[in-house]
């Protein structure tokens, strides 16, 4: 693996829910780049496949289970076994874990259903960063990548849940931004549009209206977006704080 374009070797990054999709090839993408993943979600199988394909490639990770459902004990749990797992601290923290939500008209949405998808869209990263970022200030370095989305951007109709949790995570960005940055701790977002992962495969007709009005007129790909975050946890994202980096070809631009 090549280890001498990004300047991630000798890094350890966590990945929150990197068992599949875009949480899967972020984490290869990070090892690609020379960083030491631990991989997390609550299915062992498919985190024990990630690791396997990043260590046939010759790369470095562990797999650590974890419903980020279960609440703060799970968290602080995590946060604990992946510091020791990474030598003693988690030198990348990318919060990628969230609920994926169908549209949904607002008067069919439920209170169970809304608390649901804060607690794992917006609460599980909240506590994750509040345990991991202050040990990453008192080291004086760190990168924190939170994963967005072009619905907290933009409205649509049937997305205001999801645009909603969205939405929170680019405000949590800025404001962590604001309060890790005087110590060394850059914190940025990546917001993607569609990604062509097997899940949105599945919903191709209704996505294709969406992408005729997208310049590039085509959904990103897992690994553009996954170079989207290593770029912003390496060092040539350097002097980058706060920013909202969107992967959509265009699409919050018309």
């Amino acid at each position: 693996m090549s280890t001498t374009t990004s300047g991630l070797a000798g890094r350890t990054a966590l990945v929150t829910g990197s068992t599949s999709g875009l949480g899967a090839g972020i984490a290869v993408a990070l090892a690609e780049a020379g960083a030491h993943v631990v991989v997390t979600g609550r299915t062992r199988t498919r985190g024990e496949a990630v690791v396997a394909a990043i260590e046939s490639k010759g790369g470095h990770a562990v797999y650590i289970p974890v419903d980020f459902a279960a609440g703060p004990d799970a968290i602080g749990d995590l946060a604990a076994s992946a510091s020791k797992a990474s030598g003693g601290h988690v030198d990348i923290l990318v919060n990628n874990v969230a609920t994926l939500l169908q549209p949904t008209a607002t008067a069919d949405v439920t209170a169970e259903r809304i608390a649901a998808a804060f607690a794992v869209s917006v609460t599980a990263p909240f506590l994750l960063t509040g345990l991991l970022a202050p040990e990453m200030a008192r080291r004086g370095e760190g990168a924190i990548v939170n994963i967005g989305s072009i619905s907290g951007i933009i409205g649509a109709a049937g997305s205001a849940l999801y645009g909603a949790t969205k939405a929170s995570v680019h405000m949590l960005t800025k404001a962590w931004a604001a309060e890790y940055g005087p110590d060394g701790v850059r914190v940025n977002a990546v917001a993607p549009g569609p990604i062509a992962t097997e899940r949105n495969q599945e919903f191709a007709d209704g996505i294709a209206p969406i992408l005729a009005r997208v310049p590039s007129h085509r959904m990103s790909t897992v690994d553009e977006v996954s170079a989207a975050v290593v770029f912003l946890a390496g060092p040539q994202a350097g002097n980058i704080h706060g920013a909202i980096l969107t992967v959509d070809g265009g699409a919050t631009t018309v």
